[in-house]
């Protein structure tokens, strides 16, 4: 029976409850070696007979293997695996090592064999298995020492932790407390303190009820409440009853708690025969706990089973079948801390002489390592191998630790330089920026060729933009692109690429000019994808210059991009995300974000569309958020206020999900300028523009929002305020052109028509550049005097089309004219017609100043009720659910898609019935479609 702990185990109980009643939840136990985590969780596991428990641990000597703790709790469901989507299942599989099924099996789709492509998808399939576990009945997750899990097993269990929704699953992780940070955003943390007197000294009574009072007393006293340290100085300090009647002998010295027992722990094992150590030692630096692999290991070095039989009976180990483990990790890390380094090389070396076999190979590879007193090619190759082993599995901070290796026992500089850049790529990837940089600049250091160069600062390159800001990355992307623009102009090209775009999100027209300037230089096969990147990034150039001639190859770019005139599939190099080669995704995401900027709104939309759709079938979650960032923007521009609400609340959601800063942050800005909540926008506004700071591009989307707010709400002068700053920003020539109307209708109304025509001339060449007139034709009237307002506005509306928010923006000013002119009918009509349209598309703000205006007329239309759309009146995520339903996709399949779990689609569902009206799924299609 677990002694104290109430406060914590009532914590947990609730948990529980809400998982039996099918709300999911999890929660981090954070606390000081020996203080309870374990013991809390053996009593989790015990209150809940009821409950699947998949339960597993970190193990310190493991943290190098991918998947290693991952596989412990995961493959004992492997037959599960075949209800998995097909990316999903085959992701599992090749991180776990395992053939893809036969069809014997009777599979409904095909698995792909294949290298893992994105390592956020292990967490997907991580999440949907447990979903798919606790379909019988509730499940509980224990990880125990998480702080040891493998990095792509840990990735993994918090990215299922913080996605799981209306699922029966509780999630209970351990943490010990060291100087390493944790992840734990988005877990709710429970710190572990020591045991209260009360509690501490029922636990002394408990073990060793003999105690005399002055002994009891004084390990009160020292040992802070830790359970483990009451139980374990009590033995050092020989406090059997046989053995002491009266006063406490020395404590174990050690400037903490922890230390004293570890003190303690090297004075038991201190006492064993020297071959017990010599094979405890074999135990330590196994890890496994497999009993064969350790007695043959150990029968290498004379030694033998009956040597164990002394720690045995000492209570160091427990042998259970055919495991051998230690009774506590602290006593595992004593043993081979306080072993000479002659016997670590020795027992690694047994080891990796018995781990024979391929399926052992990962292990024997670091084992010699381990052994290694020296550089040696060939254990430097075997590591290598276990890298590239690991990359095919997904465990990227796996291949970056391996790859460090073995240039650590590489025999020549350019091989260790090589391997050096490998591991960086590997570390970036895996979200370690600063063993990336530190890696990436040792590389650079140790070698002279170009290649390997300019690889290690693209790497530094891709940190900065996270560290710092957006410029310098851009700047070291120049740099490093220099260094190989003749000999390797087809890897240049993405270099060019990245410091083009970053030196646009940083608003650094100058680094964008330079980099321009190199991939004119550049020389690549005419016609090919990166051809066609190369012209639309030299023709932006242009177009930031004022050049009208810069739009067609902008445009030929975005047709290719949208046909599917690429060259890859972004399954290859890194791409700061562990989702392999993203140069063709990335193109595609510029070719749609410039397809914006000249206003080809409706192919750039789509190519971001089938993007999107495309990523989300190959898994490539890591990517989802930087599509979701455009296709906001295109569905904003296309009057689709839902969808870009919906596209911008999930990239948000995973890109906080999966550490995303930055993107975290483009995202935010986007939110703010949706138009769907004005005071949720002004909320966030202060604290956006602080992070989007160095990222003025981003900060400027954000402050036309505000703008956009302000002049819905009839706060012109302060409109203006905002649209003032992003017209006249550095980021004034890019998407932002596109406010300068809004600008243009502030100043009118705050009647300042001088500041109106300020930005007007270039407004009015890039207009015509994309032929996209009618909003000059919306600003010409607004400035007008007399009766040509009328031609004016009359023009706008036929050049808008069929782009309905646009147009209702025209009519309400229209409107608001016909009015003045007392042309009550004809006002009356443009006036209904705005306030029909900002109703449907969900602009409330100015669905109110149409009615406003209406008002002023004698009309009395009816007050707003959400009711012309219902869809208006679902959740961003109710939303994207409801219409990927209606596109007539199973909850499995739309679960796949939007990285939940089925049964929080099915909840997202249930909840979204009765606000749109209907009770049947097929209702769903005719609603969207009308919507």
């Amino acid at each position: 029976m677990l002694i104290g702990r109430d406060r914590e185990k009532e914590r947990v109980a609730g948990l529980l409850a809400d998982a039996r009643s099918g709300r999911s939840g999890a929660v981090l136990i954070r606390g000081e070696a020996g203080i309870g985590k374990t013991a809390l969780l053996d009593q989790v596991a015990a209150d809940a007979p009821d409950m699947r428990i998949v339960r597993g641990a970190g193990i310190e000597s493991e943290t190098e293997l991918p998947f290693g703790g991952l596989h412990l709790m995961l493959y004992p469901h492997s037959e599960r695996f075949g209800a998995l989507p097909g990316q999903q299942a085959a992701a599992l599989r090749s991180a776990f090592g395992l053939p893809p099924p036969d069809d014997a099996e009777g599979r409904p789709r095909q698995e792909t064999a294949g290298p893992v492509s994105d390592r956020f998808l292990i967490g997907a399939a991580t999440l949907t298995l447990l979903s798919e576990l606790a379909a019988d009945r509730p499940v509980l997750c224990l990880v125990d020492d998480a702080q040891w899990l493998d990095r792509a097993s840990l990735d993994a269990l918090l990215f299922a932790a913080r996605r799981l929704g209306a699922d029966p699953i509780a999630m209970v992780f351990t943490v010990r407390d060291s100087a390493v940070p944790f992840p734990d955003h988005g877990l709710d943390v429970v710190r572990l303190e020591g045991l209260d007197r009360a509690a501490a000294q029922d636990l002394v009574d408990a073990h060793m009820p003999a105690l005399t009072v002055p002994v009891r007393e004084r390990l009160l006293d020292e040992a802070g409440g830790n359970p483990l340290a009451l139980i374990e100085l009590a033995k050092a300090l020989g406090a059997q009853p046989a053995r002491h009647a009266g006063h406490a002998g020395p404590l174990p010295v050690g400037g903490h708690v922890g230390g004293r027992v570890q003190q303690a722990f090297r004075l038991q094992l201190a006492e064993l025969p020297g071959a017990t150590r010599l094979l405890l030692l074999v135990v330590a630096a196994d890890g496994t706990a497999d009993l064969g692999v350790v007695l043959r290991a150990a029968e290498t070095l004379g030694l033998g089973a009956a040597d164990l039989g002394p720690a045995e009976e000492a209570g160091l180990v427990v042998l259970d079948g055919e495991e051998v483990r230690f009774r506590h990790p602290l006593i595992r890390a004593v043993t081979y801390q306080n072993a000479a380094h002659h016997q670590r090389i020795a027992a690694h070396g047994a080891l990796a002489a018995t781990l024979g076999g391929d399926e052992h190979a990962d292990r024997r590879a670091w084992h010699l390592a381990a052994a290694a007193t020296g550089p040696d090619e060939s254990i430097a190759a075997e590591l290598e191998r276990a890298a590239r082993r690991a990359g095919h599995r997904g465990g990227t901070a796996a291949v970056a630790a391996a790859y460090e290796r073995a240039a650590r026992l590489s025999t020549d500089a350019e091989g260790k330089a090589r391997r050096l850049v490998h591991a960086a790529r590997a570390a970036y990837d895996a979200g370690r920026p600063d063993s990336a940089t530190r890696l990436a600049e040792e590389a650079a250091h140790l070698t002279g060729e170009d290649g390997v160069i300019a690889e290690a600062t693209f790497i530094r390159a891709q940190v900065e933009y996270e560290r710092t800001a957006p410029a310098a990355d851009a700047a070291l992307a120049l740099e490093a692109a220099a260094l190989i623009v003749e000999s390797d102009p087809e890897q240049a090209v993405p270099m060019l690429t990245e410091a083009v775009w970053s030196a646009r999100d940083a608003g650094a027209h100058d680094l964008v000019r330079d980099s321009v300037a190199l991939l004119r230089k550049v020389k690549v096969p005419a016609g090919s994808a990166k051809a066609l990147m190369t012209g639309g990034l030299i023709a932006y150039g242009r177009l930031l210059d004022g050049e009208p001639g810069a739009v067609p190859p902008i445009r030929a770019l975005v047709k290719a991009a949208h046909d599917g005139d690429g060259d890859g599939d972004g399954n290859g190099n890194g791409n700061g995300n562990g989702n392999g080669n993203g140069d063709a995704v990335v193109e595609r995401i510029i070719a749609g974000f410039l397809g914006l900027v000249v206003a080809d709104d409706r192919t750039a939309t789509a190519l971001l569309e089938n993007l999107a759709a495309e990523v989300r079938q190959q898994g490539a979650l890591g990517w989802l958020p930087y599509v979701l960032e455009p296709l906001a923007i295109g569905r904003l521009l296309l009057g689709d206020l839902h969808g870009a609400e919906s596209a911008a609340a999930e990239g948000l959601s995973l890109a906080a999900d999966i550490g995303m800063d930055m993107q975290v942050t483009a995202l935010r800005c986007v939110t703010v300028r949706l138009e769907s909540d004005a005071e949720r926008s002004r909320s966030l506004a202060p604290g956006v523009l602080r992070e989007a700071e160095l990222m003025p591009t981003n900060a400027a989307l954000a402050s036309w929002g505000l703008g956009l707010h302000d002049l819905a709400d009839g706060h012109a002068d302060a409109a203006l305020d905002h649209l003032d700053a992003v017209c006249s920003g550095p980021a004034r020539h890019d998407v932002l052109i596109r406010a300068v109307p809004d600008h243009a209708e502030a100043a009118v109304r705050a009647g300042r028509p001088d500041l109106a025509r300020a930005h007007l001339p270039a407004f009015e060449a890039w207009a015509a550049a994309v032929s996209r007139t009618a909003h000059v034709s919306r600003c010409r009237a607004l400035l007008s005097t007399g009766d040509d307002a009328d031609e004016h506005y009359r023009a706008a509306l036929v050049l808008h089309g069929d782009h309905a928010y646009d147009a209702a923006r025209t009519r309400l000013l229209y409107g608001e004219w016909l009015r003045r002119r007392r042309r009550r009918t004809d006002a009356r009509t443009e006036l209904t017609a705005a306030l029909d349209a900002f109703s449907r598309l969900g602009a409330d703000r100015w669905a109110d100043r149409a009615r406003t205006e209406l008002e002023a007329l004698g009309d009395r239309p009816a007050a707003r009720t959400g009711d012309a759309d219902p869809l208006k009146r679902l959740t961003p995520q109710e939303l994207q659910v409801v219409r990927l339903a209606a596109a007539g996709l199973s909850n499995r399949e739309i679960a796949a898609q939007l990285y939940l779990s089925p049964r929080t689609v099915g909840h997202h569902l249930y909840k979204a019935y009765p606000k749109i009206g209907v009770t049947r799924r097929m209702e769903l299609a005719r609603l969207v479609s009308v919507s």
